[in-house]
């Protein structure tokens, strides 16, 4: 049943929004055009996401004669080493990724692969919730891995990954061709993708994690001082979970339950700012000190343990919200995310990540493997620490905003720690402040760091000015990815991408 006149799809790439949009448009519903830009994504923001990667998607089905469904699909990474015996210390090392405004390092080689859900986790869903054939939904794809167009966003990425792109000899064939790096407007192919895309409607995924691509993965490892096994990937699992709801202002969001990190702490966030009194004008010198002052609190509280819904609760029952918003009062990585909506009412959000990348492909797909084990925010109790075949934790957060019954907001973002401060600081202003959907997404952003507050241009400098006396704070030169990718659908009505990372939206009005 026909409930909008348009669907909506917002992306972090015109040719990841382009394949939603051809799916929508052959009638597929928003689930088979989440699947279909998720393959797209794997291929066209190679930087950012990868079907060697981890992510979730929250899907809520249009109801009808049905109750609606809400399920939040986890397919994040693993911890990799079931049936693995001991072995030398794995093949495991720093890179430091320069954002322009701040440096952040990460750790890649064989010994950072986590174990993949990506590719599963989209096959998933598509059998689930999908209704095209796999063959259809995987054409958009198949084409950008027979040659895109390198955009702007993208050689950008390549080139503040440049050393994991080409750790080896595999990634300079595909990335820098007879010594030359890729840069703006080249054209990106990769055959073996397009093989691996063009079997998986008959293979199904099985030689990826039970077959011949995955023992030679394992050898791999076994040689190269990798952790990853035959095991693991034969015995990797999508989990189906019940999303984390929690009220705000009169609204329900719908966001990732545990073991994601991220929603519990956006919950948190919210909260907070819910005690919060009103009356402060957005972008202000009270404004900025506030949410500076709420991510302080936010970061202090989930070094205590407040970052699960059963802390979250006795935090609250226990009145210490009222202490914690009495504090603030006093005061005064790569990844992107897919947005979709469609006509009948049916809204995905997922976010997916490879993390910058291992460095290493797996054999004959064109897939780099991610590397979440080389993630610090992911392992706070340090790297390895944890035992093999436990999900990770993550900072993802692909939500839902609901009034009364009905999806009011798609929202989630790209961006490592800056995911929750990213996702709340639009909330905030959408919701608490009634500003449009695009500004709430393109205004200047804050970010707590643990040590010094980072800020977008665009602020004054009076109000920039009543944060210094307070906090140490960098004022970037420009807006930046590290600031997240927030990407938004209003169902039935717009979408915004946000320009940090390359957004992208489509409309696909219903014929009258």
């Amino acid at each position: 049943m026909t409930k909008y006149k348009r669907s909506i799809a917002a992306t972090g790439h015109h040719l990841v929004s382009a394949a939603a949009a051809e799916i929508l448009r052959a009638d597929g519903n928003a689930f088979d055009a989440a699947v279909a830009a998720g393959f797209a994504g794997a291929v066209a923001e190679q930087t950012l996401t990868s079907l060697g990667g981890g992510g979730f998607l929250l899907a809520r089905t249009a109801g009808g004669s049905q109750p609606a469904r809400e399920i939040f699909f986890d397919f994040f990474v693993d911890t990799p080493g079931l049936g693995r015996e001991g072995g030398d210390d794995p093949h495991f090392f720093p890179v430091s990724v320069d954002f322009g405004g701040s440096q952040q390092e990460f750790n890649i080689g064989l010994g950072s692969v986590a174990v993949p859900g990506i590719l599963k986790g989209l096959l998933h869903v598509h059998t689930r919730l999908g209704r095209m054939p796999l063959a259809e939904v995987l054409q958009p794809a198949i084409e950008l891995a027979q040659g895109h167009e390198l955009n702007e966003f993208q050689a950008g990425f390549l080139h503040l990954l440049h050393p994991i792109m080409t750790m080896t000899e595999y990634g300079r064939s595909l990335y820098e061709p007879g010594g030359r790096y890729m840069q703006p407007h080249d054209t990106l192919a990769n055959p073996d993708m397009v093989r691996f895309l063009q079997e998986l409607p008959q293979d199904h995924g099985e030689s990826f994690y039970k077959g011949d691509i995955a023992r030679h993965v394992d050898q791999d490892m076994r040689e190269g001082g990798g952790l990853l096994t035959y095991t693991d990937l034969a015995g990797y699992q999508v989990v189906e979970r019940i999303p984390l709801k929690t009220s705000y202002r009169g609204r329900t969001l719908l966001t990732g339950p545990p073991p994601s990190m991220g929603g519990s702490l956006i919950a948190l966030s919210l909260a907070l700012l819910e005690k919060m009194d009103g009356g402060v004008d957005w972008g202000s010198g009270e404004h900025l000190l506030r949410t500076t002052a709420l991510m302080r609190e936010v970061e202090t509280l989930r070094e205590q343990g407040v970052c699960t819904p059963e802390a979250l609760t006795s935090w609250i029952e226990g009145g210490k919200i009222v202490e914690s918003a009495e504090h603030i009062r006093l005061f005064s990585r790569g990844t992107t995310h897919i947005s979709i909506s469609d006509k009948e009412g049916n809204v995905a959000s997922m976010t997916c990540s490879n993390g910058e990348g291992s460095g290493y492909f797996a054999p004959g797909t064109g897939i780099m493997l991610n590397n979440m084990m080389g993630e610090d925010d992911l392992h706070p109790d340090g790297f390895h620490s944890s035992p093999a075949g436990e999900r990770v934790g993550s900072m993802m957060s692909p939500s839902l905003v609901l009034s009364g019954d009905e999806v009011e907001l798609v929202i989630g973002s790209g961006g490592s720690k800056r995911i929750r401060t990213a996702i709340t600081q639009v909330l905030n202003q959408i919701i608490d402040y009634g500003r449009p959907h695009k500004i709430a997404v393109e205004s200047p952003r804050l970010h707590w760091d643990g040590e010094c507050l980072q800020v977008e241009p665009g602020f004054t400098a009076e109000a920039i000015g009543a944060v210094r006396g307070k906090v140490e704070v960098n004022v970037w030169q420009e807006q930046s990815m590290y600031f997240g990718g927030v990407h938004v659908v209003v169902p039935g009505q717009l979408g915004v991408g946000d320009p940090r990372r390359g957004g992208s939206v489509t409309v696909v009005e219903e014929e009258s």
